[in-house]
Parts: C-alpha cells; structure tokens; sequence
C-alpha cells in the first residue's frame, strides 16, 4: 500500500470506523533513522489504534527505527516480509527476507528487546520456487521463538523472478487454506489473513479459521464498505448512518489541512472510490478529478463532487 495508506487516507479511513486497526504504508529503518520523521511519521491523534510497517534487514537498524516509531506513539511495530516491488529486492528487504528465516529473527529479536510495542511480522507463504508447507512454517516459527507477537499472512507466494510487483498481487494463486493450517498448528498464535478478501462477508467467513482479516485494495478501492466494520465485527455502533454524514463528519479535517497551506487533492485523491456502484459515483469521481486538482479548490468542490452523488440518488427514487 506504499503511496497509499499515507496520513490523510488513515484518518479518512479512521472517520468509517473506530475500531479497524490502521497500518501505515511501508517505510524503511534508514528512513526513519535520517529521513524527514515529521513527513514520514507523522500522524493525527485520532488515527489511534495504528501499526507502524518497517522495511529492513540490518537487526540494528531496525532495532533503532522501532524506538523511533514508539517515541512517536505507534501502538504497534509490524515488520514487512511480503512486500514484492523491485526497490525492496534491490534493499534486502520485503519478500525477498522469506529466504532467511534466521535473519528475519534476528531482526524481531533486536526489535523487541528495543521497544515494548507489540512487534507483529507480515509475510508471504513463500517466495518463487520454495514449497509454502516449509517455508511459511519456518519463518513462522523463527519469529515467534524471537518473540513476535503476530502474524499477519498474504495467502500468496511472491514470484521475485519473472513476475511485476502489480503482477504479484493478482497472478499467484491464493491459498487460503496454507494460512488455515498454519493457524491450527499454532492455535495460541494471533494469525490473521490478507489477500483477496473484498467483502465484508469473505472476511467473516475467514474469521471461521483466523484471529484477523487484513483488507488492503478493498478497503482503498471501496472504502464504504468500513461504514459496517464496527457493527459486523465489534457489536459497536457505527460511527456514521452512511457515507454523506461521514464525509461531513471528515470536513473539519479536510479544512484544517487546507487552512495551513495543503491541497484539497491531498486528501480527495483517496477518496475517489467512497461511492463505487451507486448512482452519480462517475460524476464524483470526475469533478474531484477535474476541480480538486486544482490549487485554490476548498471545501466547496468536495461538497459539490458529493452532490453528484445526493442528485443522481434522488433522480433514482423518483423514477422508481
């Protein structure tokens, strides 16, 4: 979810529901040890309860980053070892790490000895031609005897040779069940499930089998479907009746971001699919395209985008 999941998209995502747990786009330990904290880490208080992803495969520097990230108030350090792209290839980090167990360890080991977060691995089944029953097991295993906390799996291998990092997200086939096993081998281990769930009906089937769902492109694509999360899954009340209040519950935000200096298309540019499938979602999507590029665009052209959406919806009924 690198580019992503940045700030502005987690306290959208923040105003659907208050009880999701909120991940950050990947960042690597050298950034956050020499990089601009304040634009990488910085966050809102109310995005709370949030995990902070780390790329890195020097237990040092990982160590350092994850005291980092806890100074600034993550309430959890999670450790990519599933992310494909060719720039994590390139670092020795990401997917490429499921090769080394042993080092994948020793990383989680320097990092909770440096913070007392919970420090949580993202991996994949495997990667190019290892057999998934091996090597998701012993990754697992390293881990959790270095002291992780959970385990959060992308029921894919990754193919690092011969496949694009968008390929690897749709191509290799999801094996649901890999990730089953690995749960009942390990019944006191929080596991949760990433990859191909698109509903909120597949994740609560996956929830038969696991702790957790991880819902990436879903959530981003269609981010509507958060508006039942706290409901379906907490037995809380939804913070909003439907997507029109969220967004006028989001306008305090949009406004102070555009008090100091920001762009509308900063924020706006993560919500463009709120009203996938429903009438007037084109003409959304087309006027925050066209108007919030723009630099003077404010508050207004969110509220007219929205109104595409309000008129198209009461054309509908009166025609029905």
């Amino acid at each position: 979810m690198m580019d992503w999941t940045d700030r502005h998209c987690r306290a959208f995502h923040r105003v659907l529901s208050r009880r999701a747990l909120l991940y950050t786009e990947m960042v690597t330990a050298n950034a956050v040890i020499f990089g601009d904290r304040e634009r990488l880490l910085g966050f809102s208080p109310a995005e709370h309860t949030l995990a902070v992803q780390l790329g890195g495969s020097d237990p040092a520097a990982l160590a350092k980053a994850a005291a980092i990230c806890a100074e600034w108030g993550y309430d959890e350090i999670n450790l990519n070892v599933g992310c494909p792209s060719d720039r994590v290839q390139g670092g020795n980090f990401g997917a490429c790490l499921m090769r080394d167990p042993a080092l994948v360890a020793a990383c989680v080991a320097a990092m909770k000895a440096a913070v007392a977060l919970p420090v949580t691995v993202k991996c994949r089944i495997g990667v190019d031609e290892q057999d998934p029953e091996i090597a998701l097991d012993a990754l697992a295993d390293g881990v959790l005897a270095a002291g992780a906390d959970a385990l959060i799996v992308h029921a894919r291998k990754a193919w690092l040779e011969g496949l694009s990092p968008k390929e690897n997200r749709d191509i290799p086939p999801l094996d649901y069940d890999r990730v089953h096993r690995l749960k009942a081998r390990l019944p006191g281990v929080p596991v949760s499930l990433n990859g191909g769930i698109a509903t909120l009906e597949a994740a609560t089937a996956q929830l038969a089998h696991v702790d957790g769902v991880m819902l990436g492109r879903a959530a981003y694509q269609q981010p509507e479907l958060l508006l039942r999360v706290d409901s379906l899954f907490f037995r809380e009340q939804d913070p909003h009746a439907d997507a029109f209040a969220a967004v006028v519950a989001f306008e305090p935000y949009v406004a102070a971001h555009l008090a100091t200096g920001g762009r509308l298309h900063d924020i706006t540019r993560h919500m463009l699919g709120l009203f996938t499938g429903r009438p007037g979602a084109r003409a959304y999507r087309r006027h925050l395209a066209t108007e919030g590029v723009k630099p003077e665009a404010g508050l207004d052209v969110l509220r007219a985008a929205v109104d595409e959406v309000r008129r198209a919806e009461e054309r509908r009924a009166l025609v029905a």
